[in-house]
């Protein structure tokens, strides 16, 4: 029984798949606070996000979605042990759930990179944290100076960032159009001001701005 006026605690249990998930959402309600664990479609989940899988904390590093000839569609997901540093690749299929950890996301902005990692401004507090490399690593081709993204806390740490859903890039190296190539060509690499390489269409010069998508590394559009 609660009194009047009490909040009602919150609470479920769940079993695991033979997949190592959570077949049910936790729900905790105590003295120290809420912690809530929501359960997503994989297919949901994006690079930055901290999920829980097998009993360990992970950040989701890089995501590909894949379509065989034969078969559903499923995503190939890198994913790196919060603890440890281990990585593990798994495949989820798109009836597959996983559980989200909650986390304090907080807006800030990408100042810059010095001898000790890379520099973020809080945009309410103003106050500066520093990232390392490892926590970056394959989001680090998107960041250039005043760059807007999430960072989350788990347990008041930073564990990692959230990118927007694309960037605009300016094209630094690529090769000169040929005269006859049409826009249906397979495409050329261009290198991009932060040193990333993607595929882009072949009228693409060097000195353009092009918009790239951050889960996928592709080239979306002329900006």
């Amino acid at each position: 029984m609660t009194g009047a006026g009490e909040p009602m605690p919150l609470a479920a249990s769940g079993c695991r798949n033979s997949t190592g998930l959570l077949e049910s959402a936790i729900l905790t309600n105590s003295d120290s606070g809420t912690n809530i664990e929501m359960k997503i479609s994989a297919f949901e989940i994006r690079v930055g996000n901290l999920v829980e899988y097998n009993g360990k904390l992970w950040r989701i590093h890089k995501k590909q979605h894949v379509k065989p000839g034969k078969g559903g569609a499923f995503i190939q997901v890198e994913m790196k042990d919060i603890n440890s540093g281990t990585k593990l690749n798994e495949r989820f299929r798109s009836e597959d759930k996983i559980e989200k950890a909650h986390v304090e996301a907080r807006s800030m902005q990408y100042l810059y990179q010095d001898g000790s990692g890379h520099v973020f401004m809080d945009n309410e507090s103003y106050e500066q944290m520093t990232l390392s490399d490892s926590d970056l690593e394959a989001q680090m081709g998107y960041l250039l100076p005043d760059t807007e993204v999430q960072v989350n806390f788990y347990n008041e740490q930073p564990l990692g960032i959230e990118l927007p859903a694309n960037v605009v890039l300016e094209v630094t190296e690529t090769e000169p159009k040929v005269k006859g190539q049409t826009a249906a060509s397979s495409g050329k690499p261009a290198k991009l001001e932060t040193g990333l390489t993607v595929t882009v269409p072949t009228f693409i010069s060097a000195g353009d701005r092009i918009k790239v998508n951050t889960e996928t590394g592709q080239y979306v559009e002329r900006a």
